[in-house]
């Protein structure tokens, strides 16, 4: 039997780490699909924009704002749906002096593991994966404008 060199043992041992670090990562084709988004919105958003998405709620009754209407957002944007303008509220990202009464931010909530997606720039940007899979199940309910 012959002895393996140190040197290419840790060639070895890099590309099997390589390797299993890709098999962990999430790529384009295991992106996040709607049935895992729709579990999110039912943990964080269904008290207020209610279980089927339309603004109402049980806690939502008792705001100063009414939740969104998230059914329609297409119908509100001339029938495209804005990954990135909903992301952004979603996350907290967008979020300015007038929104202190409005929706909480959920940036921290949907951190972790990072997938690409491209939140229709053409780029493909990692973001959190919970994020995206709660956009992509959004942009599955909207009704025809």
């Amino acid at each position: 039997m012959r002895a393996i060199r140190p040197g290419l043992a840790a060639i070895g041992l890099i590309a099997l780490a390589a390797c299993e670090e890709t098999a962990q990562s999430p790529d384009l084709g295991t992106m996040p699909v709607a049935a895992e988004g729709e579990a999110l919105f039912m943990e964080y958003c269904a008290a207020c924009h209610g279980e089927d998405a339309t603004g109402d709620g049980p806690l939502g009754r008792s705001l100063n704002i009414a939740p969104a209407d998230l059914t329609r957002i297409v119908v509100r944007r001339g029938g495209s749906f804005p990954r990135a303008q909903v992301l952004s509220k979603v996350d907290g990202y967008a979020r300015s002096d007038m929104d202190v009464n409005g929706m909480p931010e959920f940036g921290a909530l949907m951190s972790g593991d990072l997938v690409p997606y491209d939140s229709g720039d053409g780029i493909e940007t990692p973001t959190p994966r919970k994020l995206v899979a709660l956009v992509e199940y959004l942009e599955s309910i909207q009704k025809a404008p």
